[in-house]
């Protein structure tokens, strides 16, 4: 079992509100592609935060991991996102490739597939 699994999503986060805000983007901006990946809404992450689960129970606990989550390509931490075979280190690594994405600028209607 990887260790990013049982690391809390709310010791990841703050990490990726700084990647994000260091190149002019926004925590709402962030949220939102948060939001369009995992179903979660302002109340559902927050709580998850609050209550410090880990990655693990983060995507378990996913209302409704978006249909186009197949449209994420791409190479994140030197993978294939579409060619990780274990399906939560998969779920993080989208989860990676967005943050990343909206980092770079990329446009919010490009990064929220459609």
């Amino acid at each position: 079992m990887s260790k990013i699994f049982k690391m809390s999503f709310a010791s990841i986060y703050p990490m990726y509100v700084k990647k994000v805000e260091k190149k002019d983007r926004t925590k709402d901006e962030l949220d939102q592609v948060i939001y369009w990946l995992t179903g979660y809404d302002e109340a559902g992450l927050q709580k998850q935060i609050d209550d410090g689960v880990d990655m693990e129970t983060f995507f378990a606990e996913v209302p409704q991991l978006n249909e186009n989550v197949s449209l994420i390509k791409g190479v994140i931490c030197g993978y294939r996102v579409e060619d990780i075979e274990d399906p939560l280190m998969q779920k993080i690594r989208y989860m990676d490739k967005l943050v990343d994405e909206l980092a770079k600028g990329k446009k919010m209607e490009k990064i929220l597939r459609k």
